[in-house]
């Protein structure tokens, strides 16, 4: 991205990371194995179709998901996160069980009370998990 609001580090990430449609794009791929365009209008927040083509686009640009044609289907695209994509596991679980601590109308599911019990452990487990799959 080429245009920042500052040179301060926070509001640099979240140019590249920080709206919610984005946001929501990495936790599908990252905590919720999505994959595809289709997948991710499936998610419950309903994301418009012109947005999502868009975010997607704007994350491969930053080099956060990569495209590929899909092995099992040639008239498809998978996305998957990059090595730098990876490296925003700790934040999104941060921001996930921040939103569970703070917000009543944020139930911790079973993942959410993972991270409440062994925070550390969730982040080894989906790092070694999403290394894999970038090894793929």
């Amino acid at each position: 991205m080429e245009k920042t609001r500052s040179d301060c580090p926070i509001s640099c990430s979240l140019d590249v990371f920080g709206d919610k449609w984005s946001l929501l794009i990495i936790r599908d791929v990252m905590l919720r194995g999505k994959v595809s365009y289709g997948q991710f209008l499936e998610s419950e927040e309903k994301i418009a179709t012109n947005i999502l083509a868009n975010r997607l686009s704007v994350l491969e640009a930053e080099n956060i998901l990569i495209k590929r044609v899909s092995p099992a289907n040639r008239s498809k695209f998978i996305y998957s996160l990059t090595p730098k994509g990876i490296d925003l596991l700790p934040i999104v679980i941060e921001i996930m069980d921040w939103g569970a601590k703070y917000n009543a109308n944020c139930p911790r599911r079973e993942l959410g009370q993972k991270i409440k019990k062994d925070k550390a452990a969730v982040i080894k487990e989906y790092y070694q998990k999403l290394r894999g799959d970038a090894e793929q």
